[in-house]
């Protein structure tokens, strides 16, 4: 019952159509009380957008010059710039997760930096993440032949499909110096390929006992046959008060820690940096077959996404949150687990394997078959002791408190052809089972107090999803003032929708003009009823271009700029 009260005081707070309507889309839940209140990152799986919303899933900001899906992740920048990976389907292909790009945007969407990463030889995928220098750590993948596999001391019987396609793709990660506006130095490197042990071939110089050295990468891994994307690293983050670098390796069923400190030539080796290891791992957890430590009831970890550190501020800080996605247990879950480090890095072995020996903390949906994605998804814990899920598979972010309640519940409402109407059914994506079409890889929630908001307008615009309110036709919720609430697209080409908000019937004035002021098109002159309208305004006769859209009445003035790209 308690639920059922907070998805309709969710809909009486944020509802601008008929109550009758069913509400399908946006957001759903939103216990004020409850929920933490901050700004809400997302990137659409398969659209070129990027929004930032409040609680109340009304637009703050969006981007929407790139010409790229997401490729996969985006963050907000310190100075409040926009970072987006960007998906630009290369010459290599790993199947899954694919980037090759990054792009960096203002506050107001100008491009101020690109850096190309792809090549037939190697490509950026998934994740990054930014160090506090400014630099940027990229996931990237690089081919390997079969040859240089068998010479490896990988076991043939173990990959018939690096065999079949001749090649293997192992993950590694690159440090890059920005260089302003294209292109940067790569400064840093570590690469999965200079850590490996195997127990098949005695004639090579990595042969060795894989559980007698944790620290290495067996290439045999947990005894099934590995595929051409092996490792399938999904998300990385960084620790500034460790000096440490996690990675999620989705194809191990494991989470890696390496060090940072090193250079270089230090990180291809086993000795150098702090700790006097190298490149090798310093932490491992997940699944300890892996490293020849376990069998199949210590495994904790199922193909998960999304490792991150609880940073400090947040409940938990230095513990370490997961998406486990669940693939062969049917079920997804959010895990929290302790890490055995001490306060300079160090990670305490107690044989035969890492601990701990479980999480500390587990969200599941109820029952637990409820939320089980295969793919992507992600979690971040907030400073008020929640957790923001991202079951991204159904577009779905859900905020839930310790004991598992949810306080906020939102579901993308931006498929690949963009934002749908409100009551409109979400459809499952025809190429990927089990994914449905407003798929989002993760989100981030940014705190009201976040660097980058200083100086920032953030006052809240319209909703994401379109709702059935045509010119005079008014919403049940009267709006207080006269607004042009938003353009969408924008850039357009040809057609952009204009929305707008009326409190009282008045005489309305609504003109599309030039960049001289010269009068375009007249959209509205007439006496228009209160409500919340939309109007589309087709530009398909005119030049590319920066046009205005002017809404007057009632001595209230309200203009927007719009963008023509053809």
């Amino acid at each position: 019952m308690r639920n059922l009260h907070r998805i309709i005081f969710a809909i009486l707070a944020t509802a601008t159509f008929s109550l009758a309507q069913p509400r399908t889309v946006g957001v759903i839940v939103n216990d004020t009380s409850l929920a933490w209140q901050g700004y809400t990152l997302l990137a659409p799986k398969l659209n070129s957008a990027t929004y930032l919303i409040n609680n109340e899933g009304r637009i703050v900001n969006r981007w929407t010059r790139s010409s790229y899906p997401p490729g996969q992740s985006v963050y907000l920048l310190p100075n409040g710039h926009l970072l987006r990976t960007c998906f630009v389907q290369g010459s290599l292909s790993s199947g899954g997760g694919e980037g090759g790009r990054l792009e960096e945007y203002t506050w107001g969407d100008t491009l101020v930096w690109s850096f190309d990463y792809t090549s037939q030889n190697y490509v950026s995928h998934h994740d990054i993440r930014v160090l506090p220098n400014g630099n940027i750590l990229l996931l990237a993948i690089e081919k390997k032949t079969y040859a240089e596999c068998v010479a490896a001391g990988f076991n043939p019987a173990r990959i018939p499909d690096v065999q079949s396609r001749g090649y293997m793709l192992p993950d590694y990660v690159i440090e890059v110096h920005p260089t302003l506006p294209t292109g940067g130095t790569i400064v840093w490197q570590w690469h999965t390929w200079d850590h490996l042990i195997q127990d098949f071939d005695a004639t090579k110089s990595n042969y060795g006992t894989p559980s007698q050295h944790p620290e290495l990468i067996d290439c045999d891994g947990d005894g099934r046959n590995l595929p051409v994307f092996w490792n399938h690293m999904n998300s990385i983050t960084y620790s500034p008060a460790l000096d440490q670098v996690l990675l999620s390796v989705r194809g191990n069923s494991e989470i890696w820690v390496v060090d940072h400190s090193t250079t270089t030539t230090q990180a291809s080796s086993h000795t150098g940096g702090t700790h006097n290891r190298g490149g090798d791992l310093l932490y491992r957890w997940g699944n300890p077959t892996c490293y020849g430590s376990g069998t199949a009831t210590n495994r904790q970890l199922f193909e998960q996404h999304d490792a991150e550190w609880i940073p400090a501020g947040s409940p938990g800080a230095g513990h370490i949150t997961i998406f486990n996605n669940g693939l062969n247990r049917n079920y997804s879950s959010v895990d929290e687990f302790i890490p055995p480090v001490d306060s300079a890095g160090n990670y305490t072995f107690t044989a035969p394997r890492f601990g701990p020996t479980s999480a500390t903390w587990t969200y599941t949906a109820s029952p637990p078959s409820a939320m089980y994605a295969a793919d992507i998804c992600g979690a971040q814990r907030l400073p008020n002791g929640n957790t923001l899920v991202c079951y991204g598979t159904k577009g779905n972010l859900i905020e839930v408190t310790s004991t598992g309640q949810t306080v906020w519940f939102y579901t993308n409402p931006v498929i690949n052809s963009g934002p749908v109407m409100q009551g409109d059914s979400i459809t499952d994506d025809p190429t990927h089972p089990g994914e449905r079409l407003n798929m989002v890889f993760r989100a981030n929630r940014y705190a009201p107090t976040y660097t980058g908001f200083q100086g920032r307008d953030l006052t809240p615009g319209n909703f994401i999803e379109r709702y059935p309110n045509a010119v005079g036709e008014s919403s049940t919720r009267i709006p207080t003032t006269l607004s042009l609430n938003s353009c969408y697209p924008n850039p357009f080409n040809a057609v952009t929708q204009i929305s707008f908000t009326v409190p009282k019937t008045m005489y309305l004035n609504l003109q599309i003009f030039d960049m001289q002021g010269r009068s375009i098109a007249t959209l509205i002159d007439a006496n228009t009823s209160s409500g919340s309208h939309r109007i589309a305004f087709d530009g398909k006769l005119l030049s590319t271009g920066i046009y205005f859209v002017r809404l007057s009445g009632s001595g209230i003035v309200d203009t927007r700029k719009l963008v023509l790209l053809k």
